[in-house]
């Protein structure tokens, strides 16, 4: 048995800053990880795949160049082997970097292995038995592989063996029409493949407004995505050219056939082997640890953070995970999660950045509400780069004058947006950020204009 002080399990995006900071207060480390540093974000997630983004981005504008007055003298080609060399490295060095900081890092002891609790404060890694008075879980996610017809029947493709994947599909289709899902669509029809998305819902992006949700729509289709949307029902079978995917759609073709086909309808936590029912930690009926609001689980001791407490699934939230329990730990804080104010990103091009209530959910808060919103093709930075594409929304409290929300889809959209972000977080009154005097040309300086033009929401 091996007594530290802390035990870490899971190197995603959370547990190495907080092993840095327990360690630099003088607290001994066990720090576990079963299979690679870096969680998601690194392997799986914003690196490699924003990577590829960057990649894709290219070849649209190599395709584009004649529209800016640069004349290729032949067309471009995708060296897929080249693309997928290139996020592989980035990964790579990723990986590396938060492996050696671990294994440098003076006070903190790792182990490669699989962790399973065997009591509350026991953790067996492998053949070794650790003990420690706190534990902090952050062993994050992976994609749900759903319970369709055929799905056991056919290959299919996942976010992550999307990323081994060193040629581009002749026809790709992407089962779920979201995030993760969109953001595959548009880069491998950038790198060339014929590429259908099917969702199950009414419309794209369903948690987001729909004036959002039709011009992503519009945005991807006129790019050549083929887009059905109201598949109640979706079957997988083995085809001769393939992979047929049936729909039961209220219009449109009643299956499309595909080279390959890639399931992103969600993640689910990885939970389900660590032996938490051994320690008495309680998780939802989805295997998401439950948490209190300061990400205690309901055993005292044990801290769960990132993706696998469903507080949030994005790299960001799971670093304020670990600012929140330093904070509360180390430095005397009260910090709690239901203080965050929710921003992400949709890193289609040109991306979605969004703050907040969407416009549909602060309608249904009852509020009397200000409405601003104006097109990118009103947007000077927008028109120099000739990519007018989308518009930007805020929705205000009529009463506080306080933003409640607001999206940008547009050319910048994802680093704008933090302006409002900012004013929201400082708790102040939108005429704050009115009265800003922004750089220009930039994408940023219309939200003030846009501010100015609020109105009573219809």
């Amino acid at each position: 048995m091996t007594t530290v002080d802390a035990i870490i399990i899971g190197a995603g995006q959370a547990g190495p800053s907080l092993a840095g900071r327990l360690t630099a207060a003088g607290i001994t480390v066990a720090f576990v990880e079963r299979h690679l540093f870096g969680g998601t974000c690194v392997n799986t997630g914003c690196m490699p795949t924003k990577t590829l983004v960057a990649s894709a981005y290219a070849a649209h504008l190599a395709r584009r160049a004649a529209d800016y007055g640069v004349v290729l003298e032949n067309p471009p080609r995708i060296d897929m082997r080249k693309v997928k060399a290139r996020a592989d490295k980035v990964v790579a060095d990723a990986r590396t970097g938060v492996e050696g900081r671990l294994r440098n890092m003076k006070g903190c002891t790792v182990f490669k292995g699989h962790a399973r609790f065997e009591s509350a404060h026991v953790v067996r890694v492998d053949g070794q038995s650790l003990t420690a008075p706190r534990i902090f879980i952050n062993v994050g996610g992976r994609a749900l592989v759903p319970e369709m017809p055929g799905v056991g029947e056919v290959p299919f493709l996942t976010n992550t063996s999307m990323l081994a994947l060193d040629r581009v599909p002749e026809h790709l289709i992407v089962i779920g029409g979201s995030y993760v899902g969109l953001e595959f669509a548009q880069m491998y029809r950038r790198f060339g493949a014929d590429v259908t998305v099917v969702e199950k819902g009414p419309r794209l992006i369903g948690r987001e407004d729909e004036d959002v949700s039709d011009e992503v729509r519009g945005i991807l289709e006129h790019e050549g995505i083929t887009v059905r949307t109201s598949a109640e029902c979706i079957a997988l079978a083995k085809h001769e050219q393939g992979i047929a995917v049936s729909l039961d759609c209220t219009h449109g073709p009643r299956q499309h056939v595909g080279s390959h086909v890639l399931l992103a309808v969600g993640r689910r936590p990885n939970t389900g082997d660590l032996g938490l029912d051994k320690a008495g930690v309680a998780t939802d009926a989805r295997g998401y640890i439950t948490v209190n609001d300061d990400l205690s689980t309901t055993v005292p001791g044990i801290w769960a953070l990132g993706d696998c407490n469903g507080k949030g699934a994005f790299t960001h939230t799971a670093y304020n995970d670990f600012e929140i329990v330093a904070a509360n730990l180390l430095d005397g804080e009260h910090r709690v999660v239901s203080s965050r104010v929710p921003a992400y990103a949709l890193y289609v091009d040109p991306p979605l950045g969004r703050v907040g209530m969407t416009d549909t959910e602060a309608r249904a808060s009852g509020r009397r509400l200000l409405v601003g919103k104006r097109p990118m093709s009103r947007v000077g930075r927008a028109i120099e780069k000739d990519e007018t594409q989308g518009f930007m929304k805020v929705v205000a409290d009529a009463a506080t004058k306080k933003i409640l929300g607001a999206a940008i889809l547009g050319t910048g959209g994802d680093e704008a947006i933090h302006g409002l972000l900012d004013i929201i977080n400082a708790g102040v009154t939108y005429d704050v950020l009115q009265r800003a005097v922004p750089i220009h040309p930039t994408v940023s300086e219309l939200i003030p204009t846009l501010l100015s033009e609020m109105k009573p929401a219809e």
